[in-house]
């Protein structure tokens, strides 16, 4: 008590505590590791064990999900296999699997005010303008500008960028057009009646053979209804990651010119005014 006390005088009135202080702690240092030593080995042996029980518990689910997955996949060949036939048995077009390419995102316009990436591919990798990009979520955009090497994407988030949708519970088809905003959409011209919720996944519905079918595009965030408005606001956010994938996916449609037996045996006269409408206001858009 009374060396605690000097101590603690010396501290108040004694300039040069602080380098005995430093000097003390610097002699001490070494004792300190030694005593620490036991705890950190059996917090290294802990975490070892833990580690080495989570990996094996993540392994055997790991090892589950496999074979649901391959049990699925089992599914989906049959059902492939199944489609394909009836396709025939209606005379109807074949859907074709479609080519799909890896490529990496190296650089990102700076403009605040245009959404668009750099591809590693060019036109020597067969890009091409229109050509779709996807990531592991969904549809990103598509290329709008290519050089040899290089390649630049309009995202959809693009204010100048719109892209054809459809709801996957119901079919409900519409137009999802880019606002500026990273992580946000907007569906235009939707009724106020239409069967549109929160959480409705919108994937492409193929319209103006721009982008595959069936991929996702984004999921419904909100929908604001008002009983004096004919439109309701929706706003969705986008599936893919836009300000994260790095590795990416350009998707090549096959040019398809076989036609279905109904359009092959129409005359001019049985197409009707208004499908001539829907389909020069979807070329406009897509446009």
């Amino acid at each position: 008590m009374v060396l605690s006390v000097v101590l603690i005088v010396l501290d108040l009135k004694w300039s040069k505590m602080n380098q005995t202080r430093s000097n003390l702690s610097l002699l001490i240092t070494p004792l300190q590791w030694i005593v620490d030593a036991p705890a950190q080995v059996a917090d290294e042996l802990s975490d070892v064990l833990v580690t080495r029980s989570q990996l094996t518990d993540e392994n055997r689910r790991l090892r589950q999900e496999a074979l649901l997955l391959k049990q699925r996949v089992q599914q989906v060949a049959s059902l492939t296999a199944e489609n394909v036939r009836l396709r025939e048995l209606l005379e109807g077009r074949q859907r074709l699997d479609q080519d799909v390419f890896l490529t990496e995102l190296i650089g990102v316009n700076p403009d605040p005010f245009q959404h668009q990436i750099v591809l590693n591919r060019g036109s020597e990798d067969h890009a091409y303008v229109g050509q779709a990009v996807l990531d592991s979520g969904g549809i990103m955009g598509q290329i709008v500008e290519v050089s040899h090497y290089t390649s630049r994407a309009m995202l959809i988030t693009d204010s100048r960028h719109a892209i054809p949708v459809e709801i996957n519970r119901n079919g409900f088809r519409s137009i999802a057009l880019g606002n500026g905003s990273v992580n946000q959409l907007e569906l235009v011209h939707v009724p106020d009646t239409a069967d549109i919720r929160e959480g409705d996944l919108l994937v492409s519905s193929g319209l103006g053979a721009r982008f595959p079918r069936g991929y996702p595009v984004a999921r419904v965030s909100s929908v604001q209804r008002d009983p004096g408005q004919p439109f309701s606001i929706v706003k969705a956010k986008p599936a893919a990651m836009l300000n994260k994938s790095r590795h990416i996916l350009l998707v090549d449609i096959p040019q398809v010119t076989e036609l279905p037996v109904e359009l092959e045996q129409a005359s001019p006269e049985k197409v009707t005014p208004d499908q001539v409408g829907i389909e020069a206001s979807e070329s406009s858009v897509e446009q």
